[in-house]
């Protein structure tokens, strides 16, 4: 019982580790709402503060140059996607404070909170040693990451598909497994439930960051309310969207490059 009370506490030390940049970047949300510097916007604030965090990662070697292509990859894939959802005609969520880095109305950080999921992937990946056993070919999960993204952008205008989408993730990585390692032994989960735990504490966090106004859904514009528990099915299949961009990645640099070692 003590063996497992010790690793289940390296493992979570070592999850703090991988939350690094995650865990800054919403520190900084939630401590945007008590800082006030005059004639600076709070949301420039935060894009200051996550320049500095990932500066900081860098200069300390938490993070290194490749994984910091990864994240500016996901703040683009991740900011397209914000300038979509947050137009007038479907104003499906908002940022209502003002700005000057702001681009059709969306503040420049929230690319990063998209950036924050990959940060973790790639570090998991590095401090847990994973493994992806029963992978699906890289052309098959690419194909349905591309759908992923495009359903989220075309469920405005045509069927929502991401139902389909759902269950094509069980038959293409329903064989899938993430093996790890906590301290020396090989631990197992299966590959879909680790997208769902990831999918269900980002909703987690976003409930904390909505309740200090980083963003504001149609609902909450008069008060404060909990985002709906359906938003971790929106969630899951975005963390879908990170893990095979990391996982291809990081196989296509095996093939060009089968002798390096990653640290």
């Amino acid at each position: 019982m003590s063996a497992f009370l010790h690793e289940f506490w390296v493992f979570g030390l070592k999850e703090v580790r991988a939350c690094i940049f995650a865990g800054s970047f919403f520190l900084v949300l939630a401590l945007s709402k008590l800082i006030h510097i005059p004639g600076l916007p709070r949301y420039d604030f935060i894009l200051l503060m996550a320049l500095l965090i990932q500066a900081a990662l860098l200069l300390f070697r938490l993070e290194t140059w490749d994984e910091l292509k990864v994240l500016c990859l996901f703040h683009a894939i991740g900011l397209g996607l914000e300038i979509f959802k947050t137009q007038p005609a479907l104003h499906s969520w908002s940022y209502p404070e003002a700005g000057y880095a702001k681009i059709l109305g969306v503040p420049l950080y929230s690319g990063f909170m998209y950036a924050a999921v990959a940060s973790y992937l790639c570090q998991a990946w590095r401090i847990f040693h994973l493994e992806i056993r029963r992978y699906p070919h890289h052309w098959l999960s690419l194909g349905l990451c591309a759908a992923i993204y495009l359903n989220f952008f075309s469920h405005h205008v045509m069927v929502d598909l991401r139902w389909p989408l759902t269950a094509a993730v069980f038959l293409v990585f329903g064989r899938g497994w993430v093996d790890f390692t906590v301290i020396r032994a090989r631990r197992s989960l299966p590959l879909v439930l680790s997208f769902f735990l990831i999918g269900f504490f980002i909703w987690v966090a976003e409930n904390i960051s909505t309740f200090g106004g980083a963003w504001v859904y149609p609902n909450q514009h008069g008060a404060w309310h909990p985002v709906s528990f359906t938003k971790v099915h929106s969630w899951f299949l975005l963390v879908i969207i990170s893990f095979v961009i990391v996982a291809d990645l990081k196989h296509i640099k095996a093939l060009r490059y089968p002798d390096t070692i990653e640290a």
